[in-house]
């Protein structure tokens, strides 16, 4: 296979000899670094907690890292220690801001050092380490993540967890010099305030109170420092995409977005770009929680894929995040795969429905077919229209009703979700409604409509189901209905394959239940229908199956195995399942809305589950 490099020079080179957009290894410095602060830390935890350690073997190591510092060693100790442990993932992925951090912390250590114990050998390990950072500063040069204001509450929470659990170590660490015999409710009393610099009801002979006292006083310091650090840096809120952007893809989709039945998801405002060289490909994309999360297929002409993707692969780099492509074709992942070095793993399958050879007929739609007769009956009636031919009116029910009928309590969508309906943009979407008249139509603020789905255009000749919402008090198989009416109508509006939902791992949940299946594929098939207990995956599969398609393969394209949890993660926070936001009080002012239109299959999601 051969591309055209996307650039100033012209020319056709194989793919494979673009190693230089190969994906980001871990740089030798930053992970020794990294490494070395979290041993580190941990040492000086266990120096500031555990007064054995301090006077046992290994006291000739411990005096000499940050934190032994005469009277004051517990406390410091500790403090360098968490700083320390708070600063390792940073400095492993290279971030400035933990290297300035580590820069300014190692001195003031070093300083501690000489000035309270005198220790020329101890300041010289916190110098030689700066000296290390200072060396190497241009490794570290990782931009920041997308923040906002959530991660202040997080940090108290987390960090305060940690400081009350290390807190009750400390106080219990000192048996034999403890007066009594105080109860576990006495002792977190003790740590509790201490952490906020009153003494507790727990007392100890010697100068082991003091010691104890300072080490919880420097653990609440440190919680309430970082927290208010956090809770007022500006924020440095996740790249949204700007008129220009949008216009810009609606221009290579007008010329490219037959390729991909995913292209026009890439419009979604929740997400950002990169654009290839030339301009003539782009890669969209969203930050989730350090993932570089792609979806779909490059937007654009497959020759200056290459340059999109190394510019995403670039902005990975910058900031030093893991890379991650969610849903693409075959063509595509082959792409991906072969431009940065990446892996590709199959994900599941697209159901594809070629209008030409749908038809109710024949016992296999007997189902369908049934259902579909049984609600017309009921006196249901639908209407298959683009946009541009709904009145505003009935434009503004129809959103309305799609919010509520919604059935989370938060949007979902991210790679398969456009998330919003009947925008002056998107004239060119279809959207299929089912209506009935009865007692309680004059008194709905929905009027007669019982359900919608919404497709997105899939270039000139196809469409891609949205989403599908309907009224919970409407009879069974709203959605079944309108997709083969949306079916039926798609001659008319110049329709020829229409892409419906996207069932994960499809092919084992298929080959699984086929005679002759071996142990391995029938564990695998009995794990995810357990999980369908909670993502409908084995549902949507069948709900698919109902009109016949034809499978497309999609995949997801990582770094390294260890990288798939992480990526899940953010995947499922992306999409929606996962929501992480601070209380509603502590809200910063609400920023320009994007919805996540995640859509529901029968009761559940629509393209994906």
């Amino acid at each position: 296979m051969s591309v055209t490099l996307d650039g100033d020079k012209s020319g056709t080179v194989p793919v494979r000899a673009r190693t230089y957009l190969r994906g980001p290894r871990p740089e030798a410095v930053p992970a020794l670094v990294g490494t070395a602060c979290t041993a580190v830390g941990l040492i000086d935890v266990a120096a500031g907690v555990f007064p054995r350690f301090r006077h046992s073997r290994m006291h000739s190591l411990a005096e000499v890292l940050p934190g032994a510092l005469g009277p004051f060693a517990a406390a410091l100790s500790l403090s360098a220690g968490v700083l320390l442990l708070l600063l390792a993932h940073g400095l492993k992925r290279r971030k400035r801001r933990a290297w300035r951090a580590a820069v300014v912390l190692l001195p003031a250590g070093a300083l501690a050092q000489f000035s309270y114990r005198h220790s020329i050998l101890g300041a010289l390990v916190s110098l030689t380490l700066c000296y290390l950072l200072v060396r190497h500063r241009h490794e570290f040069a990782a931009l920041p993540d997308p923040r906002s204001r959530w991660r202040a509450l997080a940090n108290f929470v987390l960090l305060g967890a940690g400081s009350l659990g290390l807190g009750l170590v400390i106080v219990s660490a000192h048996p034999r010099r403890m007066v009594g015999s105080p109860s576990i409710a006495d002792r977190l009393q003790h740590v509790l305030y201490g952490l906020v610099g009153f003494e507790g009801p727990v007392d100890y002979s010697g100068d082991t109170s003091w010691t104890v006292g300072c080490s919880l006083g420097a653990l609440g310091l440190l919680t309430a420092v970082t927290t208010i650090y956090l809770a007022f840096r500006p924020e440095h809120p996740a790249a949204r995409l700007t008129e220009d952007d949008e216009a810009r893809l609606r221009a290579l989709l007008e010329r490219h977005g037959g390729r991909d039945s995913l292209g026009h998801f890439a419009l979604r405002r929740d997400k950002a770009v990169v654009f290839s060289p030339s301009g003539k490909a782009a890669v969209c994309y969203r930050v989730v929680s350090g993932v570089m999360l792609a979806s779909g297929d490059p937007i654009g002409d497959v020759e200056a894929w290459p340059g999109a993707i190394e510019r995403f692969m670039d902005e990975a780099r910058a900031h030093s995040w893991t890379p991650a492509v969610m849903g693409c074709g075959e063509t595509g992942g082959e792409v991906w795969t072969r431009e940065t070095g990446l892996t590709a793993l199959e994900l599941g399958d697209e159901a594809v429905v070629d209008v030409a050879d749908f038809s109710l007929a024949g016992r296999a739609m007997r189902n369908v077919r049934q259902m579909v007769k049984r609600i017309e009956r009921g006196g249901y009636e639908t209407r298959v229209r683009r946009v541009a031919d709904i009145g505003e009116a009935e434009l503004a029910r129809i959103r309305r009703a799609a919010a509520d009928w919604r059935g989370t309590d938060t949007e979902r969508g991210f790679s398969m979700a456009l998330g919003r309906i009947g925008d002056t943009a998107d004239r060119d979407c279809v959207v299929a409604t089912a209506h009935k008249a009865d007692e309680h139509s004059a008194d709905s603020p929905y009027g007669d409509l019982k359900a919608v789905l919404h497709f997105v255009p899939w270039g000139t000749d196809g469409m891609s189901l949205d989403l599908m919402r309907r009224d919970r008090s409407a009879d069974p198989g709203m959605n079944e209905l309108l997709i083969v009416a949306s079916l039926q109508a798609a001659p008319r509006l110049g329709i020829s394959r229409v892409s419906l939902n996207f069932a994960m791992f499809r092919s084992a949940l298929a080959r699984g239940e086929k005679l002759g299946a071996g142990p391995v594929l029938r564990v695998w098939r009995g794990l995810l229908i357990f999980l369908s207990r909670w993502f409908q995956i084995e549902s949507l599969y069948k709900f698919n199956a109902k009109f016949r398609p034809r499978w497309e393969p999609r995949f997801v394209v990582y770094r390294a195995a260890r990288d798939l949890p992480r990526i899940s993660f953010a995947a499922m926070q992306a999409e929606g399942f996962v929501h992480l936001t601070l209380p509603r009080p502590l809200r910063s002012a609400p920023r320009r809305p994007c919805a996540h239109a995640r859509p529901q299959a029968g009761e559940q999601d629509a393209r994906t589950a």
